[in-house]
Parts: C-alpha cells; sequence; structure tokens
C-alpha cells in the first residue's frame, strides 16, 4: 500500500466511523425517547456510547497496532476534557455546570483504568472489571444529575431498528478500513502508531464531539453540553477500554503507560476542578485548557 493510498483509505475509514456511529446513535435516540428518558439520561448514556471510537480500537488491536487502540480512548479522553471543553467553551461559555456528584463521579472516571494498566498490560479480567466499573460510575454520573432528569419531546426519526443495524453494518467496515489504513500510515511514513492513535485518529473521531457540546451551550443548555463530554470520558475510559480488552487483551507501550495513561487520569479531574470552582467553563478558562492540550502534544510528539 502506497503512502497515499494508506492516507486515503484512513480518512474513508475515518469518515464511514463517523457517518455509521450518526446513524446508528440516532436509532438509540429514537428508540430510548419513545420511553420518555430525559434530556440529559440520554445525553450521558448515548451521547457518550461513541461507537466509531469503540470499533477503531477493537480494528486497531486486532490488526496488530495496540498502541493506536490505546490511543483511541488515552488520547481520546485527553482531547475531549481539554481540547472540545476548550474549543466549544471559546465559541459559547458553559453555563450553568453540572452538579456536585456528577462531577467527582467524572474525575473518578479514569483512576480505575489508571489501576489495572499500571503494569503496562489490560487484560481480559481488567476488561471484565472495567465493565463493571463502567456500569456503577454510569448509575451514580446519571443519578448525580437527578435534578437534571425532566422528559423529552419524543425524537422524530422512523425506524430506529433499521438505523441500528445499518449503522452497525457500516460502524464494521469503517473501523477496518480505518486500521487498514493506520497500518499502512506507520510502515509507509515510518510514523508512531503510539502518536498517531492518541492524536490524529482521537481528534478524527471525536472532531464532532465539539458541535455536540458547542450547539446546547449556546442555547442555555450547558449540562447537556458537560453531560455529553462526562458520559463520553467514562465510556471511552471503563467501556471502550474495557471491550477492546476483553476481545483482545491489550499491551501499553511506553508511551502509553508513562504519558498517555496519566494524561487521560488528569485530564477530566482539571477539567473537572475546573468546572467547580467557575461553576461553568469561561472563556479565560477555555484558552487555559487549550493551551494544557498544546502541551499534551508536544509531549507526545516528544515521547514517539
Amino acid at each position: 500500500m502506497s503512502s497515499l493510498v494508506a492516507i486515503l483509505v484512513f480518512v474513508l475509514g475515518v469518515g464511514l466511523v463517523v457517518a455509521g456511529a450518526e446513524v446508528f446513535l440516532d436509532g438509540l435516540l429514537g428508540a430510548a425517547a419513545r420511553l420518555g428518558v430525559s434530556a440529559y439520561a440520554i445525553t450521558v448514556v448515548l451521547s457518550g456510547f461513541e461507537l466509531e471510537n469503540l470499533a477503531a480500537g477493537i480494528a486497531a488491536n486486532a490488526k496488530g497496532l495496540p498502541g493506536a487502540a490505546a490511543g483511541t480512548f488515552l488520547g481520546g479522553t485527553a482531547f475531549l476534557a481539554l481540547g472540545v471543553s476548550g474549543i466549544a467553551a471559546l465559541v459559547a461559555p458553559i453555563r450553568p455546570g453540572l452538579p456536585g456528584r456528577a462531577l467527582a463521579w467524572t474525575a473518578a472516571a479514569p483512576f480505575t483504568l489508571l489501576l489495572v494498566a499500571l503494569d503496562g498490560e489490560i487484560s481480559r479480567l481488567d476488561g471484565a472489571l472495567l465493565l463493571v466499573w463502567f456500569g456503577i460510575a454510569l448509575v451514580g454520573l446519571v443519578r448525580a444529575g437527578r435534578s437534571l432528569l425532566e422528559p423529552v419531546e419524543p425524537h422524530p426519526r422512523r425506524y430506529p431498528a433499521a438505523r441500528l443495524l445499518g449503522g452497525l453494518a457500516v460502524l464494521t467496515g469503517g473501523g477496518e478500513l480505518l486500521a487498514e489504513g493506520v497500518r499502512g500510515i506507520v510502515d509507509r511514513l515510518g510514523v508512531s502508531q503510539t502518536l498517531l492513535g492518541n492524536t490524529v485518529v482521537a481528534a478524527s473521531l471525536e472532531g464532532e464531539e465539539v458541535a455536540r457540546v458547542a450547539v446546547p451551550s449556546r442555547r442555555g443548555r450547558g449540562e447537556l453540553a458537560l453531560g455529553s463530554v462526562a458520559g463520553t470520558i467514562l465510556h471511552f475510559t471503563a467501556f471502550n477500554a474495557g471491550v477492546i480488552a476483553l476481545v483482545k487483551p491489550l499491551e501499553l507501550d511506553n508511551a502509553s503507560r508513562y504519558l498517555h495513561l496519566p494524561a487521560a487520569a488528569a485530564a477530566p479531574l482539571v477539567l473537572c476542578l475546573t468546572l467547580h470552582l467557575q461553576r461553568g467553563l469561561n472563556r479565560v478558562a477555555a484558552c487555559l485548557l487549550l493551551a494544557l492540550y498544546g502541551a499534551y502534544l508536544a509531549a507526545a510528539v516528544a515521547a514517539a
């Protein structure tokens, strides 16, 4: 595979997994909203269910690219907490914030992953433990926002089951193409798979999250904007990491173990402390978060 073809396959894979995830999530929202679930609960549970990220991680690990696979949830978490939140708050300051208990659950979300991955491997047993933690933390995060649990209008989309199945099929194919593209770029250009996974792949897959955070913030629904970030952080660091490890145990290289893993644990903590002190996120704090993300990217390049 030539360098140009590898890049084109990568871009096509990203496009397919994002498109497939949107269709799948649309089906999920259509089915869930008909049950009268609240906007906050849907946001935390379903907006965080980033299947494009999970599909890319599983495919990359299956193709022998554990650094890129780990990057989908490690670099993805840092990008969400610092990059997405910072960009969205620059577009529109985020207010109101989340209740203190919800912030506490969000800040604590990555620490089970940190503990099980300290030895440099996420085994299938570790994956199972992460899924148990995910269930506990998800219930805690939803219950922590009980004051925000108002019912929502039914979702207007038709044929939710067809959307679920169609989105899943596109996701599967897109994940395979993305993994092949990553492998081709690594082989032909000599780029570190860990650097690629934690930066380019993570940002490519989560770029649409900026809109999902900025749009509700502009409409004065900061709790929904932050609920999307909180739910996605929990999914990445517990559900996605757990499922990927259950499919195939995940080995962490030195860069993942000593840079990207600690960054994924620290970034949500920094975000939640900032939100707690400000009861939201203004543009000055947004610039601080983006500066921290820039420092993380510089460290990632230096460690590659």
